[in-house]
């Protein structure tokens, strides 16, 4: 890895108090496959982390007939300084979500879902219960469907993550978002090491693993690939990479918008640090092109 290469790399990169670069412009959505998705969410009364976190790939992957379900409601226990979901006291559990989200998979025909939720810190069971039921309703009424389950932090309640990875979905992702000496500003009730050893432990059971960060929050190069190498020794199998985009004037600002050379360039070094995928890309957000994944 070369340090004169990734400094040339930052010196292209904005600062974020200013517009977008060219880079970072989506179309807005529209179409037939758009207005189905759309239809399909309302009709089920379901949740989508595409909207709840207002995701710019919105427009693309519901024009392709696709979306990320979101589980456990839509209100997060948790207050992630980076994160659009609404935060507060949760409504109860709904029993008959995982039914509801399974029908919807069905009818939209999926073949790989993409399914993530809040954190239910308030639950004895973090809400791993539900997200049980909503595999086995999956995997019951699509049984061709192939599924990527994106977990919250269990809080080191580790009976709980057995209890979902004993079902092994094909791909059991949890997100490490940003950089360790970032982690009180970013996810100050998350612990960076916990997070780790969850991976780890989900990797232990068998299962294909996954995390996701972004970058252009104020982290260094070789804080990055510190992460990384995190990462592949806690057994990370699929890393995705992306450009930290403000929701709100209430949000972290955008310390800097990264360069797509320099997200190349992490591309590179994770494939040869062992990672055995890696997306890494301005637009890039967890689930985006998750069946690339398998």
């Amino acid at each position: 890895m070369s340090i004169v290469a990734t400094s040339a790399l930052t010196a292209k990169n904005l600062p974020g108090d200013g517009p977008r670069p060219k880079w970072l412009r989506v179309k807005l959505p529209y179409g037939k496959s758009y207005a189905d998705v759309r239809s399909l969410v309302d009709q089920n009364k379901l949740h989508t982390v595409c909207e709840s976190a207002r995701c710019p790939n919105m427009g693309e992957c519901w024009g392709a007939g696709t979306a990320t379900f979101m589980i456990l409601g839509n209100t997060c226990t948790r207050s992630c300084s980076f994160c659009a979901v609404a935060t507060g006291r949760p409504d109860e559990l709904d029993i008959m979500e995982p039914y509801r989200v399974a029908t919807a998979v069905k009818k939209m025909n999926v073949k790989h879902a993409v399914i993530t939720s809040v954190n239910r810190d308030e639950q004895k069971d973090s809400g791993m219960n539900i997200w049980a039921e909503t595999v086995r309703q999956i995997r019951r009424l699509c049984p061709e469907t192939t599924m990527e389950t994106l977990i919250p932090d269990v809080k080191g309640r580790w009976e709980m993550l057995d209890l979902f990875t004993e079902l092994k979905p094909e791909i059991v992702s949890h997100n490490m978002e940003t950089v360790k000496r970032l982690y009180r500003r970013v996810r100050p009730q998350a612990r960076y090491n916990r997070s780790l050893e969850q991976i780890q432990r989900t990797k232990a059971a068998g299962c294909r693993t996954k995390s996701g960060f972004m970058v252009g929050l104020g982290e260094t190069v070789e804080e990055v690939y510190e992460l990384m190498e995190d990462l592949v020794k806690h057994d990370c199998d699929v890393l995705t990479i992306g450009q930290y985009l403000q929701p709100t004037k209430m949000h972290l600002p955008v310390h800097e918008f990264i360069h797509p050379e320099l997200f190349e360039h992490y591309q590179k070094v994770g494939m040869e640090m062992g990672f055995n995928y890696v997306e890494s890309g301005p637009l890039v957000r967890s689930s985006y092109h998750s069946e690339r994944h398998l």
